[in-house]
């Protein structure tokens, strides 16, 4: 009994002394789940900060530094100055034109400085606080949209480059298409050990080669696929350390998740957010740019900017067109009328040749020509008299015709074309889920014949919440438990086919037509 109680004491001692451990993990997941949770908020507060800072430059202003002649006179060496200055212009005196020229090269613009009024003196202190928040809450976006968005980005892929080899057997029996950047990248990962890691359906990979064995070897399917030839499981490797833990990792699938990541457009734009945030420390007009994320953050202003990348492969070669029929122009002026686009220089200087090389006529074409109304005639010598007016005259014509009046035009008919189809379809899909339930497709007209009928169907008949964790559930569930309706969905579920839906029918209606059965 003793040694039993001196053991007790023993450990309760140790226990005692033992200093009380510190999960960094942990703490660490809570605090980037806490971001997570709060990524619009953090967001919306940035942007609240960035347009006070840019208030507050409001009151910046550019002045120049003042010379201090009092101090250049007093300094001692004024009568030596003027003794040298008044021998200079006698021994040079037979060259005026080299005086000016020195005189003109000595000659600078004087020093600016960017500066507040001394009665807003505090505004600096304010900016520079509010920058280094700035940049801290650009650092916590940043972070809670690769906890947040980015799993679920990836998710996608892997679903999407899961149900393309399945369904339509995409890397296995044809390959995507050549313009189809993201099709080529996700031809990696099918034949990495690890995928797929998010999607939830693990035997994806199983089902394919099964679906495929009767067209293709069984040993080429499974190199595509990157799984064992051999039925038997290869032994695990005993080996441990460094070494044997990065031999472990599936590089293949880890490039092509930061591959992923990287192309995911907001996180790109989360990353120069980021960046112009630490800039703007330096350089307190950095933070301009981040007014832009009023028209990223509301879904209306959005569409102005997704209309210019619409149609972004049709607008790049319509510009490409355009400068190519420039460089034409170019060819035509440089050659022909390079006369008329010498315009006389100042006093004392040389006539400005736009068109004696042919790469300053061809900026000048795209620079002057393109912005002027008129075209490229509004910016050139008149052809009154000359030997080639005519033909002068026709080229300028020919210029204002397919470059002002038709490729400018096809450009901005995208652009406008884009910003119309983009608004209309966003205000069909609110018309579609405001005037029809998303389930049955049944209207609200026939629903609200009874006072609030459209709202408690959404709610409580057909509420899309209840499909979809219906479907979780069947996903989460074993297959050996189901019951014959699962079973049924569920087997619907992976054909993908939705006719487990009830289309055009609901519970009002089955109670109208017993009512009208039974009256008949």
């Amino acid at each position: 009994m003793l040694a039993a109680d001196e053991a007790k004491k023993k450990k309760a001692a140790s226990t005692a002394g033992a200093a009380p451990s510190f999960d960094i993990g942990k703490y660490m997941k809570k605090l980037t789940s806490f971001l997570a949770r709060n990524f619009f908020q953090i967001k919306f507060f940035a942007l609240v900060i960035a347009f006070l800072i840019n208030f507050m430059l409001l009151f910046y202003k550019v002045s120049q530094i003042e010379s201090d002649e009092e101090g250049a006179e007093d300094d001692g060496m004024g009568d030596i100055a003027a003794e040298l200055a008044d021998d200079e212009p006698a021994e040079e005196a037979g060259d005026p034109g080299e005086d000016a020229e020195d005189d003109g090269g000595e000659e600078e613009d004087p020093e600016e400085y960017i500066h507040v009024e001394q009665q807003f003196w505090y505004l600096e202190r304010c900016i520079n606080i509010l920058g280094m928040i700035h940049c801290l809450f650009s650092l916590c976006m940043l972070i809670a949209y690769y906890n947040l968005k980015i799993p679920l980005a990836i998710f996608k892929r892997e679903k999407q480059v899961s149900r393309k080899m399945e369904f339509d057997g995409i890397y296995i029996a044809e390959q995507p298409e050549d313009d189809d950047l993201n099709g080529h990248w996700d031809k990696m990962v099918i034949s990495a050990k690890s995928f797929p890691v998010n999607y939830w359906d693990k035997f994806v990979k199983k089902r394919v080669r099964e679906k495929y064995s009767e067209t293709f070897e069984f040993d080429a399917l499974s190199e595509i696929l990157g799984m064992d030839k051999s039925a038997i499981p290869a032994d695990p490797s005993s080996e441990t350390g460094i070494i044997a833990t990065l031999k472990n990792v599936d590089w293949r699938y880890q490039t092509w998740q930061i591959g992923v990541t990287v192309t995911d457009s907001t996180f790109l734009y989360l990353i120069f957010y980021f960046v112009f945030s630490v800039l703007g420390n330096f350089n307190y007009f950095f933070f301009a740019a981040h007014l832009i994320d009023v028209a990223i953050g509301v879904p209306a202003l959005r569409i102005i900017l997704q209309a210019i990348t619409y149609n972004g492969k049709e607008l790049v070669l319509t510009v490409g067109l355009l400068s190519i029929v420039c460089y034409i122009y170019t060819v035509l002026a440089f050659n022909f009328f390079r006369e008329f686009y010498v315009a006389e220089g100042e006093e004392g200087e040389d006539p400005d040749q736009k068109c004696h090389d042919v790469f300053t006529c061809f900026v000048f074409h795209l620079y002057q020509g393109v912005r002027a109304g008129g075209g490229i005639g509004d910016v050139i010598e008149p052809p009154d008299g000359a030997d080639n007016e005519y033909v002068r005259i026709l080229f300028d014509f020919s210029f204002f015709l397919f470059i002002t009046l038709i490729l400018l035009a096809i450009i901005q008919g995208f652009i406008i074309d884009a910003f119309g189809a983009l608004r209309d379809q966003l205000q069909g899909v609110e018309d579609e889920l405001a005037g029809n339930c998303f389930i049955c497709s049944i209207s609200s007209d026939y629903l609200d014949q009874i006072p609030h009928g459209f709202d408690t169907h959404v709610q409580k008949e057909h509420n899309l919440a209840n499909y979809l964790f219906f479907l979780m559930y069947l996903i989460n569930k074993d297959e050996s438990d189901y019951t014959g309706q699962e079973t049924f969905v569920w087997n619907m579920y992976q054909e993908r086919c939705w006719d487990f839906f009830p289309a055009g029918d609901c519970f009002r209606k089955q109670y109208e037509s017993e009512l009208g059965g039974g009256g008949g």
